[in-house]
């Protein structure tokens, strides 16, 4: 086989993360929902050969969870659901999935903890209105997750992201800053919605 020939053959695999179709900044590229944008990046994908999609299972479960009408199993067979293999680490995963759901968990209680003491504040001081109150609290937990969860993976499904794209040594496309940051310490290469479509577009 030539060396043209070889070439032509080389599949390039993407794992792909719920945030292509769900994050508002990100789907808009596919479309304006996250039904839509799902349904129109499976029709643009129909028939790409050299490209291979990727989801681990537990991520794929978490995508349905924002899509109102499920496509069938037929419509999504061009989505390989594979979860990441025990590769060699130094670490066993089994210790990291424990370790995120602990630091989740510990981020979740200080967030109870924070708005019960606002509330209580709030309380004593008097004179506010329930809606203001509840403006409070709104921006409380936007600031307090943006501090304490952005750049950081805090989920079972990010690990299994990073995992699965390092087993199959392919490309994570990706919106989560947290994702991309733990990803580029890997090696792995990653790309955001609007270049998945060059991808897709190119092949």
């Amino acid at each position: 086989m030539g060396e043209k020939s070889q070439k032509e053959s080389v599949t390039l695999r993407v794992v792909l993360d719920t945030s292509i179709f769900v994050n508002p900044d990100s789907r808009f590229v596919f479309g304006k929902s996250p039904d839509e944008a799902f349904i129109n990046f499976l029709k643009e994908i129909k028939g790409k050969n050299k490209l291979s999609f990727f989801m681990p299972p537990s991520v794929y479960r978490e995508l349905l969870n924002f899509i109102e009408a499920p496509p069938t199993l037929k419509e999504t067979v061009a989505i390989r659901k594979q979860p990441p293999s025990s590769y060699e680490s130094g670490v066993p995963a089994i210790m990291v999935y424990e370790l995120i759901e602990e630091i989740r968990s510990r981020i979740n209680k200080g967030l109870r903890i924070a708005e019960k003491y606002s509330l209580k504040k709030l309380k004593e001081e008097g004179g506010i209105q329930k809606r203001n109150g509840e403006e409070i609290i709104k921006n409380l937990r936007q600031e307090y997750r943006t501090a304490l969860r952005e750049g950081i993976i805090d989920s079972k499904e990010d690990f299994d992201l990073i995992l699965l794209a390092k087993d199959l040594g392919g490309i994570l496309a990706t919106s989560d800053k947290g994702l991309i940051k733990w990803a580029s310490k890997l090696g792995i290469s990653c790309v955001d919605s609007g270049e998945l479509k060059e991808i897709i577009l190119g092949h």
